[in-house]
């Protein structure tokens, strides 16, 4: 019979950490920081972390700037482990880019750049600033000009007292760039006092600049005018992959302009393109590839339109795709290390040897597009060696370690081979020279028999990535390794699990991608979450053997919302609010802010606390300046290295105590009415200030001069008048006049005192010496003596003029009404049918009505103007004039003689036309000749201008052709001249 034989392998794996000598490897990285300084604030201190494993254990250094820190006695600067500890932050001095090293007796390594940003927000140091006066009509910019500040800002304006906020519409515009308010055109209902309100995003912190009082000029109304935009975005604006970009634009212009948007290459937008309200703001969220191009904005109203354009690129940061693995060489051996990072624009690379820059003295050390090549190997060249791939944008690093030895090695060679009991053959410690065929013999008394069979020894697959824990910011792209040695004639198949469970490529919502190559099974996280954090398996399996690697993946992020918000203590401005903390996700919380809001504000606001700033510790604090008897929602947010988290869910809603009111009410005025009525108006107080239930107005007043009051009650909180009424009353005669309030609670205090008329008799007598004259076709001018201005009973404060169109056959008589303000002699009525007669009368008006009619003038308009327009326009140039000519024009039967001409003439860019009047049919203008020029005729007659010709455009060519004739001119003298001399000189007399 035949007996079976076994060979059994054991495959070596690589040795246990701390079993053996090791590399400095990190485990733990530094991160980013943005911290937020709050004025007064106590605790000024931040932590960069950082480890490493190896062996033997890794001493720690740090850089800030490039620079070593040196932390002595005393210094703000601490180490403990490998954690930098900095205390009493200094704003000018701290903020900057941190690096840690970990060495060992293998070498240095240098970890990724951190960046310490310290956010904080300076109080408004201008007091004071100058009024802007205007014209209705204009457009105007108001500057905010924001303190001295670290962190993104948002803006907002206050229209003349908190809480009224200036809302953006089509004609109004708050920059989130400059910060500054823009009105595309003025309105009487725009004047007054504006607040720039600066708030930073980081330390929630809010300042207010001083005030700017907006006027309107009294010396007319701005005309139209076409648009001038002056909000724009840059023209080169570079933009990473996946954040989210505003583009802003806004223009000035009379009628108000219209803002549209468009990609000049026809590509529509997406969906998720948003344009506001205003059409000011264009927003592009999730910012790909094919978002990169052109952005077109105009603006534009009936005077014409303006454009801007501008380009966004897009940019992504280094990401490796093929870097160095450790590696051991022999003296004299060569080394090649690839080193090749995916960027936008493409990246240079550098490689650091023990944390230094690698200096290329020698020809052997060359790099060449990221490559690193050794030739002629020494021992001198052992260490740890970093290839770093960056662009403008950021930079990546990879480690990798070069053990260099020498020629004669002495190892153990143990050799296992014995025959069990059974006959089975076992080799252990196998190696490639056990490989060949084996023959078993087995004897009896009955015979021989024999069984051969063929070992073919396998290479081991060797999972060569260390097992560690990887460090982590949510966001952020994270590659998981599992790189392996192996047999090269064994396939090999990677599978991945996460926290058990198996990985299906493709799912996930496309976190999860491989990366890796023949020899490497390597998964990247993209954009990782807070839910990906956990242990993640790689197995490896060829045909003969298997191997599994775990590596814990921490994923550090903002803060989770705080927990169970209480409010109790509640008084007439104060609660008390308290909280439970959330999971911090792996970075401590070192800042807590609470945020209150009420059917008032807008949407939800920082709250003044006591204390002031709440620390990482902090789990209560009292919530001060509230307004009595305002119903609150309260919530709380936590803040730690990597950002804020999102809010807590809202408390549940409590009302402040009442108490008595304390604001009075604004702009007390009043005046007018009728005849024995003393009118008092005032702003009502909000609801938000009325401090409690059963709140109205009491109402205060005496003659001018008189002891006691009289007083009445308003019931109503939204009441603004009240009417006191009386036969007594003397017209127009001054009254002191307070107004104050109460609620349940009792009376509160007056407002200060001011002095208002009773009601007024209406005028009593007409406007004498009415006079008419027609002007033109469409226009007529009336003049008259003016009454007295002010007396002790009645007061003027203009005029009614009545202007009634006779009726004809086919018309009835229409009339209109116009009115002039303040003590005016004339005024001018347009609008009127040309050949017409028109009846005019006047009566002066005040607050309490208007007085008797004038004597009734009558005025004819004249004759219209030319309907024909001046045809067979030519024009000519010479040197730098330019001369024009058009036929006269004749005027109709029923039309009015042309008397001369208007010539307008602009240059193409400009936007207003000069003008030049003539009797005669031709003009000899003086004009630049390098500009192109628009040119329109106009008879003029005393029915007014007439019809304007064509335009006509004269282009520059007339001055390349003016210069070149010049320049012929020149050469032509210039010939002659020398014809001359030669003649002289030869004496030739054929000439």
């Amino acid at each position: 019979s035949r007996f079976l034989w076994f060979v059994f392998l054991f495959f070596s794996s690589s040795p246990l950490e701390g079993s053996g000598p090791l590399r400095p490897v990190f485990t733990k990285q530094p991160g980013s920081i943005v911290f937020p300084l709050h004025l007064n604030e106590p605790s000024r201190e931040v932590t960069f972390s950082c480890e490493a494993q190896g062996h033997p254990p890794p001493s720690y250094r740090w850089k800030m700037n490039d620079s070593f820190i040196y932390s002595q006695p005393g210094s703000r600067y601490s180490i403990s482990g490998g954690n930098l500890r900095i205390s009493q932050l200094n704003k000018e001095e701290d903020a900057g880019i941190y690096q840690c090293l970990a060495s060992n007796s293998f070498g240095t390594i240098l970890s990724r750049e951190a960046s310490l940003h310290i956010a904080y927000l300076e109080e408004f140091k201008t007091q004071r600033r100058s009024p802007v006066s205007v014209r209705e009509g204009q457009g105007v910019v108001l500057l905010c000009g924001p303190p001295a500040h670290m962190g993104e800002l948002t803006y907002s304006w206050i229209f003349n007292e908190y809480p009224s906020f200036v809302k953006q519409d089509t004609r109004r515009f708050v920059s989130q760039k400059t910060g500054n308010l823009y009105i595309a055109k003025v309105e009487p209902s725009d004047v007054g006092n504006y607040t720039c309100v600066v708030t930073n995003t980081v330390t929630q912190s809010r300042v207010q600049g001083p005030p700017t009082s907006l006027v309107l000029r009294n010396d007319g109304i701005m005309g139209e005018y076409e648009p001038k935009i002056e909000v724009q975005f840059p023209e080169v604006l570079a933009v990473a992959k996946g954040l989210t970009v505003k583009l802003e634009c806004f223009a000035l212009g009379n009628p108000v302009p219209a803002i549209t948007w468009r990609r000049p290459d026809g590509v529509p937008f997406p969906r998720k393109v948003d344009v506001g309200k205003s059409s000011g703001v264009l927003e592009i969220p999730y910012f790909q590839q094919e978002d990169a191009g052109q952005y077109e904005c105009t603006a534009e109203n009936s005077r014409g339109k303006n454009t801007v354009k501008g380009r966004l690129s897009f940019y992504a940061s280094p990401h490796l795709v093929e870097k160095p693995q450790d590696v051991q060489k022999a003296i004299d051996e060569s080394l090649l290390w690839e080193c090749k990072a995916s960027a936008k624009p493409k990246p240079s690379y550098r490689w650091l040897k023990n944390g230094e820059p690698l200096e290329s003295f020698e020809d052997r050390i060359q790099v060449v597009n990221g490559a690193l090549s050794i030739s002629s190997l020494t021992l001198s060249d052992t260490g740890m060696y970093q290839c770093i791939a960056e662009n403008r944008h950021g930079r990546v690093f990879a480690n990798a370690e070069l053990r260099v030895i020498g020629d004669e090695i002495i190892t153990e060679c143990l050799i296992f081979v014995s025959v069990l009991d059974n006959g089975s053959l076992r080799i252990s410690n196998i190696t490639k020279q056990d490989a060949g065929l084996y023959t078993c013999v087995a004897r009896n008394q009955f015979g021989v028999a024999s069984s051969a069979g063929t070992l073919v020894v396998k290479e081991p697959t060797i999972i060569t990535s260390k097992a560690t824990q990887l460090d982590v910011t949510v966001g952020e792209s994270v590659v998981v390794p599992c790189q392996v040695s192996r047999d090269p004639s064994l396939d090999v198949k990677f599978t991945w699990f996460f926290n058990e469970q198996l990985i299906n490529f493709g799912s996930h919502g496309g976190y999860f991608e491989k990366v890796g190559g023949a020899s490497a099974g390597d998964i990247m996280i993209r954009n990782i979450q807070l839910r990906h954090a956990g242990r993640y398996t790689c197995a490896v399996q060829t045909k003969v053997d298997s191997a599994s690697i775990a590596t814990d993946v921490v994923v550090r992020g903002p803060p989770d919302p705080p927990l169970d918000i209480k409010v109790d203590e509640v008084t007439e401005t104060t609660s008390f609010v308290s909280w439970s903390p959330g999971p911090d996700n792996h970075s401590p919380v070192f800042a807590y802010n609470i945020q209150i809001r009420s059917p008032f504000s807008l949407g939800w606001q920082a709250a003044k606390t006591v204390p002031e700033s709440l620390g990482g510790q902090q789990l209560s604090a009292r919530v001060v300046e509230l307004s009595p008897w305002v119903e609150y929602e309260f919530r709380v947010l936590a803040t730690n290295s990597v950002g804020t988290g999102e809010p807590s869910k809202p408390s549940q809603k409590i009302r402040t105590k009442d108490t008595l009111p304390r604001t009075t009410p604004a702009r007390v005025s009043g005046g007018g009415g009728s005849r024995s009525e003393l009118v008092i108006t005032w702003e009502p107080v909000p609801e938000e200030l009325q401090c409690g239930p059963g709140f109205g107005y009491v109402v205060a007043f005496r003659p001018l001069g008189g002891q006691s009051w009289m007083q009445a009650a308003v019931t109503s909180p939204d009441a603004s008048r009240y009417i006191f009424k009386n036969e007594s009353i003397p017209p127009f005669s001054p009254f002191h006049v307070k107004v104050g309030v109460y609620n349940n609670k009792g009376e509160g205090l007056f407002g200060p005192v001011t002095t208002i008329y009773s009601a007024e008799e209406e005028p009593s007598r007409a406007p004498s010496r009415v006079r008419a004259k027609s002007l033109s076709a469409s226009e007529v001018e009336v003049s008259w003596k003016p009454l007295p201005w002010s007396t002790s009973r009645t007061r003027i404060m203009g005029y009614e003029v009545r202007t009634t169109q006779l009726k004809t056959k086919d018309r009835p008589d229409t009339a209109s009404v116009m009115r002039t303000v303040g003590n005016r002699t004339s005024a001018v009525i347009r609008g009127l049918d040309p050949s017409s007669t028109y009846h005019i009368k006047l009566k002066a008006y005040n607050s309490a009505g208007v007085g008797p009619d004038s004597v009734v003038v009558n005025v004819t308009t004249k004759r219209p103007p030319p309907s024909q327009s001046p045809d067979k326009v030519t024009w000519n140039t010479t040197d730098s004039k330019l001369i024009l000519k058009w036929d006269h024009v004749k005027s109709l039967e029923n039309e009015s003689e042309v008397m001369g001409y208007k010539v307008m003439y602009k240059q193409s860019r400009q936007s207003r036309p000069s003008v030049v009047e003539t009797n005669s049919t031709s003009l000899e203008l003086s004009l630049p000749v390098d500009e192109d020029y628009i040119i329109q005729i106009k008879p003029v007659s005393e029915g007014g201008e007439g019809s304007s010709s064509k335009q006509i455009t004269i282009p520059r060519i007339a001055g390349l052709i003016l210069a070149l004739m010049a320049f012929i001119t020149i050469i032509l003298q210039y010939a002659e001249l020398l014809v001359d001399v030669f003649r002289l000189s030869c004496q030739c007399s054929f000439w």
